[in-house]
């Protein structure tokens, strides 16, 4: 990746003040992503952005995976598309890939994880084929996502999270909603 795009980025990457904290919360699909960030954007006031909604509503993927039935994303565009979205902060990014999304982007991260015999039963209820399935439990039982996340972002930005009901996921709004609240005294401008 290019400097300006990855979050490998080479050098010391740029940092733009901003009055409000962008968060990602990223985990394998079925974990629950767009539901806690939606609860999480209502509590703290933050912009819930769906990625892959973005990436349906303006055509910022090289068609469609038949295998699969999903976008074959082009991360130049999405980046592209993003970078202006996301350097006055205030945003909660919800999307199933961490690692494409440059680092100075966000200030906390955080991975959704959920048991396989809660997981399992969501990924069906959704109609994907047996191979997505599949595909979908490995990656969580093999902590994908999780280790995406390590590799691309600073240690102590990554929180992992359990996401198997209702109630977990009320909790980790309010722990997101603390940490929110927190970030902002400290970061305040004087």
């Amino acid at each position: 990746m290019d400097s300006d795009s990855g979050s490998d980025y080479g050098g010391e990457a740029p940092h733009f003040p901003r009055d409000l904290p962008n968060i990602l919360i990223t985990g394998t699909p079925g974990t629950g992503k767009t539901t806690t960030s939606e609860m999480a954007a209502e509590a703290t006031g933050l912009t819930h952005l769906n990625v892959g909604d973005l990436v349906k509503a303006k055509s910022l993927h090289e068609g469609l995976d038949t295998e699969y039935d999903s976008y074959i994303l082009d991360e130049d565009k999405l980046i592209d598309e993003m970078e202006d979205m996301m350097r006055p902060g205030g945003k909660i990014v919800d999307f199933h890939t961490c690692d494409i999304f440059p680092e100075r982007w966000f200030d906390l991260v955080i991975v959704l994880r959920t048991d396989n015999n809660v997981l399992y039963p969501r990924l069906e209820s959704r109609g994907y084929n047996p191979k997505k399935v599949n595909e979908n439990m490995e990656c969580e039982i093999m902590q994908v996502v999780l280790e995406d996340a390590r590799e691309s972002y600073a240690e102590e930005i990554v929180i992992e999270l359990q996401s198997n009901s209702i109630e977990q996921m009320e909790e980790n709004v309010s722990r997101i909603k603390a940490w929110r609240d927190q970030w902002v005294i400290n970061n305040k401008k004087d």
